[in-house]
């Protein structure tokens, strides 16, 4: 084992190694270990559904994000110690990639110390780091983290989402979307420049190959119209141009929508699609909004003779907007009664008065709607919640 020093120089050259993203994980992997004068180190990341935590070793066996300390340690993002059965001490950290969860880190050591703890941590960032730049292209992640087989309109459309989650201090947006490896029509989108967070929740006609093609000619329209800086209305436009030029015969439902990070400045179009949700100080703001909703994505040039119409609110520090799909309120539950808005948003508010983080309320809602039914979602379910606390707060 190197002494303390050795240790120390280790890491260094690591850290400071202009190659390491380009290296073999594996081999990475062993060398952090090494510099960090460990035994082992191993990397788990949490599958598409976030229910297990998915060892990128064969040696290892998956662990229960709901129970287990390793889970614990993910959902909380927070460190984790335990005494192995062989009398190591197990160090469990979280992989974030900004607000992104991925998974865990364990370090298996034979003693802690601060210094180890700390450096411990250097490592599950640099780890974090390369799996968000590998993950795209290297097919074992994506193989280690699917339970289940993807059908090809999933395939299409996950291609094209963005991360679970993102934020920074002032703003989280984060989303689920289920049946995991079903999902047909559903979307969503959510990107931050540097004063506005921009977020979008979809839902295509049908549930097929053709409804997964539509939502993404709408991201990728999004995405266009908002990187060539189109305000709200002008990306619409752009959106029902590109589906009435490529997709005539297809239209979609959603809220798109902008918030000012400094100012908490909501502006919103809904085109169709169930009214966002506003929950303030732990409780639902009714109605607060509701506003009468535009045709659908792609059918405007038919339907609707003005502009589209943009609402504007002013959000309050701590408020949370919930944007969904009627996959979410017309699910089934034990009893055959329907989910509906009131048990959702009661639901977000519980785990709110819990003090979780907006990503683990989602987590712990799909999984708590998609386990007390009777069998399958009636429809895709997609929920994306943005929460505004700005640091003057």
């Amino acid at each position: 084992m190197p002494a303390p020093d050795e240790d120390a120089e280790l890491l260094e050259d690591l850290l400071s190694d202009p190659d390491v993203a380009a290296r073999d994980f594996a081999a990475v992997v062993q060398r952090c270990a090494a510099a960090l004068g460990v035994h082992q180190i191993v990397v788990y990341l949490a599958d598409l559904q976030q229910r297990h935590l998915m060892p990128l070793t064969e040696i290892s066996s998956p662990l229960d994000i709901d129970n287990s300390l390793a889970g614990w340690a993910y959902r909380t993002l927070s460190l984790r110690v335990e005494e192995s059965a062989t009398g190591e001490v197990m160090i469990w950290l979280p992989l974030v990639d900004g607000t992104e969860r991925l998974g865990v880190m364990c370090a298996h050591s034979g003693s802690l110390d601060a210094v180890k703890l700390r450096r411990s941590r250097a490592t599950a960032s640099l780890l974090a780091m390369m799996v968000t730049s590998k993950r795209a292209y290297k097919e074992t992640f994506v193989q280690r983290t699917r339970t289940e087989t993807m059908q090809l309109p999933a395939e299409l459309l996950r291609a094209y989402l963005p991360p679970r989650t993102i934020g920074n201090s002032d703003v989280v947006s984060t989303a689920v979307l289920e049946p995991a490896y079903e999902v047909g029509g559903d979307a969503f989108d959510h990107a931050l420049t540097a004063t506005t967070l921009h977020a979008a929740m979809l839902d295509s006609m049908g549930h097929d190959l053709a409804s997964g093609l539509t939502s993404v000619v709408t991201l990728a329209a999004c995405r266009n119209a908002r990187r060539t800086g189109a305000d709200l209305p002008e990306l619409v436009m752009s959106v029902d141009e590109a589906l009435a030029r490529w997709l005539p015969d297809q239209f979609c439902t959603g809220v798109l929508l902008q918030l000012e990070q400094t100012t908490g400045v909501l502006r919103w179009i809904n085109c169709g699609h169930p009214p966002p949700l506003l929950i303030r100080n732990e409780r639902l703001v009714e109605g607060a909004l509701s506003r009468e909703a535009d045709p659908p994505l792609g059918l405007a040039a038919t339907f609707l003779d003005a502009p589209r119409t943009v609402h504007e609110i002013s959000l309050e520090p701590g408020d949370r907007v919930l944007l969904y799909t009627d996959g979410v309120t017309e699910a089934r539950m034990q009893d055959g009664s329907l989910f509906g808005l009131d048990r959702f948003a009661e639901s977000v508010i519980r785990a709110t008065a819990g003090g979780e983080l907006a990503a683990e309320t989602l987590r712990r809602l799909i999984h708590w709607l998609l386990d007390a039914e009777h069998s399958r979602l009636r429809d895709d379910a997609t929920i994306l919640m943005v929460e505004w606390q700005p640091r003057r707060a």
